[in-house]
């Protein structure tokens, strides 16, 4: 893919000196540069979805490499390969509509249905368990197992003749719908927002105290519609230290007429009593319901826990992590500046103090992203609707494919 291996190539130094910040920021120019990679690779002529799938995948270790932290990469490459094995399916089922399905076994055969082959209940049922291993919902609907295993036996039943046509043909059409489905998946990226404001009235009612932690486009984009739509509510705004992004999401609601409070993080458990419901952010929503956002986060969620407060997470569904917390390839956290949190001036005269073995007696922490667990999160809400934590196993299995969490090239055979 020499025609893409500049943008590939300045994409992942984006990422590698934090160029590229927020994770709908990062999914959208993912999505865009995999978006020209589909569009500029040669396919070959057999096993097409593998061969469209390989450098996505070695595309997605480089940029997953460059920032581990940022968990949005990987979801939308892994988006990207379910896409491609859901188009070669719905495309291999569109070219055997002509095929029949009967309850036969697998040694008996119909001579006078010869125009029309016929394929047995038990070849299918043991090519879908054998093809696809977590089959969504919407898959079993589209009765995709079956088109999957009408596939195989229509290869083997198929004339020879117009063979290097149809796979032409086949070919274009697979590389086409990827294409379209990846722009499908950025125009979801681009209206997450919309979205996910629309339920605003639903969910904050008249004179309701709303409590956010920090600075999130999301939370600001479903407090501004709420407001929109005439509800008058006041929002408590926790600054966010050290970084203090609570502040320039104080301004910005008090320019849309929100009346806002500021209050520092420390006084989350003492102003939490008069809150009837914290709406926050996330950076990543991970496969068991826990989410990863900003540092101070886990406080409010156990703040609210403890008063029953609900405690509600609004992120777009590109933040859906197929992994787990524990899984080896997530990085929960990484480490801020020191100069955070301290002046280097004011403390350089203990920069050199040290004990014997020459351990620096001051050392400074600074994370990014705080934990919380499933069980403090009352409700999500994503562009697809609200879901207990408990339902985000079922989402990922609609966008995700088991096989994929490993974003790794396939060894050739």
């Amino acid at each position: 893919m020499p025609d893409v291996q500049p943008l590939v190539s300045d994409f992942v130094l984006k990422l590698k000196h934090r160029k590229v910040e927020g994770s709908h920021a990062v999914a959208r120019q993912t999505a865009e540069l995999l978006r020209s990679v589909v569009s500029q690779h040669r396919m070959g002529s057999t096993n097409q979805a593998a061969a469209l799938a390989d450098p996505i995948r070695a595309v997605g270790e480089h940029l997953i490499a460059a920032n581990p932290i940022e968990l949005a990469v990987g979801n939308i490459v892994r988006r990207v390969l379910h896409i491609i094995k859901e188009e070669d399916i719905s495309s291999t089922a569109v070219g055997i509509e002509g095929l029949s399905v009967t309850a036969v076994s697998d040694d008996e055969y119909d001579s006078g249905n010869d125009d029309c082959p016929t394929l047995s209940a038990a070849v299918l049922a043991s090519h879908a368990r054998n093809t696809l291993r977590a089959p969504s919902l919407q898959t079993l609907l589209d009765d995709i197992p079956v088109s999957t295993a009408l596939s195989h036996s229509a290869s083997s039943a198929g004339d020879s003749d117009g063979k290097t046509g149809d796979k032409s043909l086949k070919t274009r059409k697979l590389k086409h719908d990827v294409i379209a489905a990846i722009g499908d998946l950025i125009e979801e990226i681009d209206t997450c927002y919309d979205q996910i404001s629309e339920q605003a009235v639903e969910l904050i009612h008249q004179n309701e105290v709303i409590l956010t932690l920090g600075r999130s486009r999301t939370v600001k984009e479903f407090l501004y519609a709420a407001k929109e739509k005439k509800r008058s509510f006041r929002v408590f705004v926790a600054e966010g230290a050290p970084r203090y992004q609570g502040h320039v999401l104080a301004k910005d609601l008090v320019e849309k007429g929100v009346q806002t409070t500021v209050i520092n993080d420390s006084a989350v458990f003492a102003m939490i009593s008069r809150v009837n419901m914290v709406i926050v952010g996330a950076h990543a929503i991970m496969a068991n319901g826990g989410v990863i956002a900003p540092i101070g986060m886990n406080m409010v969620a156990l703040a609210a826990q403890r008063h029953a407060v609900p405690f509600v997470v609004v992120a777009g569904s590109h933040k859906l992590c197929p992994l787990y917390p524990h899984n080896p390839e997530v990085l929960l956290n990484e480490l801020k500046s020191p100069s955070d949190l301290l002046d280097f001036g004011e403390f350089s005269n203990c920069m050199n103090f040290s004990t014997q073995d020459g351990t620096p007696l001051l050392n400074v922490v600074n994370p990014t992203f705080d934990y919380v667990p499933p069980k403090l999160v009352s409700l999500f809400v994503t562009d697809t609707g609200g879901h207990s934590p408990s339902y985000i196993y079922r989402l990922i299995s609609e966008y995700y494919s088991a096989d994929d969490l490993a974003v790794r090239r396939m060894p050739s055979s």
